[in-house]
């Protein structure tokens, strides 16, 4: 489900018209007929971690949505990117705001590609230097899970349990790598 185009400049305020841009463009876009300013329709970034716990990183946090989409299903720390901030930034800032967790930042670990609803997901590693937490209003609890305890049933998006897969299958392989794929 894609956003809805502009229907208003937001430079001017004037009703956009859907046309091809003056400037050489092939696709079809809001065009302000005022100020003639175009308006692009670009994907969301979904920026978050993998934080783990334990000498070998054996437990993964999650946290348990107190919003909707999914409410009460367990997420990954996560959200929507904001502008003026890396995606570093970003995925740090939403496990604090999520979780309440202190964590040291690693590598990216996952990057999907979610076409069909205008979406880039973008996880990355973090090494959990506590296991208190502080979750906010967006959480329920946050709480530590080994692989097998998680409830695989209960996870709230395809994409946290992609990449809940692919890091406990990295770390049996004693080794992580980057993964990026597309949700189909």
């Amino acid at each position: 489900m894609l956003r809805p185009p502009a229907k208003h400049c937001r430079n001017c305020g004037t009703p956009v018209v859907m046309r091809l841009p003056d400037d050489g463009d092939t696709k079809t876009r809001a065009v302000c007929p005022s100020c003639h300013l175009v308006h692009y329709d670009n994907p969301l970034n979904v920026v978050g971690t993998v934080p783990v716990w334990g000498e070998s990183g054996q437990y993964v946090l999650l946290c348990k949505r107190n919003i909707e989409p999914r409410f009460g299903k367990w997420t990954l720390p996560a959200g929507f990117m904001e502008l003026n901030e890396t995606t570093a930034e970003g995925a740090a800032r939403e496990t604090i705001e999520e979780a309440g967790a202190q964590f040291e930042m690693g590598e990216i670990f996952t990057l999907m590609n979610v076409v069909r609803v205008g979406q880039v997901h973008i996880y990355y590693r973090a090494r959990l230097l506590s296991d208190i937490f502080e979750p906010g209003y967006e959480t329920i609890e946050a709480r530590l899970f080994t692989e097998d305890q998680i409830p695989w049933d209960e996870i709230a998006f395809r994409t946290v349990k992609e990449t809940l897969e692919h890091y406990f299958a990295d770390r049996r392989q004693g080794r992580f790598g980057f993964h990026a794929f597309d949700i189909t």
